[in-house]
């Protein structure tokens, strides 16, 4: 019998909207021959299935729903909310509970990559290369001695939410002037704001998923960016160049690559997740943010270098799905 997928997309964050872009593509890569698939889109405790007789309700005590007398119980969630809860771990949690494998990595992997500031010390302590950075409280801001942080990191620096996603509250900063404001917008999406040193150089990303029998590394993208830097515009409404494969030296392509597997190893990753870097002119190699749940639309980096590796988007989701049935 057919495996029965839920590809889980919505969610609670400000991508949400992003994220049915990112089920509809994933939707669209499996292979109904093999998998039985539905679309559940959840959006706060409202978590229905889509269905040809319309939407219906989930029922969470075991993540199932009944259509035409029939009880379907989901075998596996394929999970592409951005951010909570399904980038933090809190879905990972209740999928646990319930007995239902998924496609991300477990609850404590997905928590830590969560948190931009936790992630990236702690693959400092591995060799990884960041930037300096700090970590306000949004409690703290009161109490902000700006010059401090200017100070600390110098000038421009760029300022995030620490946990949600790199499209929105993220603003490049140029001057002191500028720092309170960009910190109240990031601290409206989430209760942490980074605060980090600004990287000049070449902005690349690169994929990677690992099986029991398959250590793939995908051809390293470079990215271009007709903005200031890697915003909304650029991600989604076309101000950017995406090139596959990155025009840099077949060392640093390695590099990167080699990067990027060791980090899927140090984190015990599940699935597939995609690396962003900044490599500086002088060839070192920074890492920005690892991306447990990546855009999966047909345009996003995964496909797009996944086609370059000469692979196809179905055989890898089928890579990932019966990895846990081994």
């Amino acid at each position: 019998m057919k495996k029965i997928i839920a590809v889980v997309c919505g969610g609670d964050s400000s991508e949400h909207d992003v994220s049915l872009r990112s089920g509809e593509g994933v939707y669209s890569f499996f292979d109904k021959e093999l998998y039985e698939v539905y679309i559940v889109v959840m959006n706060k405790m409202s978590w229905q299935v889509k269905t040809d007789e319309g939407n219906i309700d989930i029922d969470k005590n075991d993540f199932s729903f009944t259509l035409h007398s029939r009880h379907i119980k989901f075998n596996y969630a394929y999970i592409t909310i951005h951010g909570t809860p399904g980038e933090n771990g809190l879905l990972q949690g209740y999928l646990d509970m319930v007995g239902v494998p998924y496609s991300t990595s477990n609850v404590l992997v997905e928590a830590l990559t969560f948190n931009k500031f936790a992630c990236n010390q702690f693959l400092r302590t591995f060799g990884v290369s960041v930037a300096d950075s700090v970590l306000i409280h949004k409690a703290d801001i009161p109490n902000i001695q700006y010059q401090d942080i200017v100070q600390q990191l110098g000038l421009p620096v760029f300022v995030k939410p620490a946990t949600e996603g790199s499209s929105f509250g993220v603003t490049k900063v140029n001057t002191l002037e500028e720092l309170p404001a960009a910190i109240d917008r990031a601290a409206a999406l989430s209760k942490e704001v980074m605060v980090e040193t600004f990287l000049q150089g070449t902005e690349v990303t690169c994929g990677c998923y690992k099986t029991h029998t398959k250590d793939v590394v995908l051809p390293v993208t470079e990215v271009v960016t007709f903005n200031e830097f890697f915003d909304y515009d650029a991600k989604y409404n076309g101000q950017v160049s995406e090139i596959t494969p990155a025009r840099i030296s077949d060392e640093l392509f390695e590099r990167v690559q080699r990067i990027t597997g060791m980090i899927y190893d140090v984190l015990h990753c599940n699935g597939i997740i995609r690396i962003d870097y900044i490599i500086s002119p002088e060839g070192k190699i920074f890492m920005l943010e690892v991306n447990t749940t990546p855009g999966m639309t047909a345009t996003s980096f995964i496909p797009q270098q996944v086609k370059a590796a000469g692979m196809d988007m179905s055989t890898v989701l089928t890579d990932i799905v019966e990895n846990q049935f081994q």
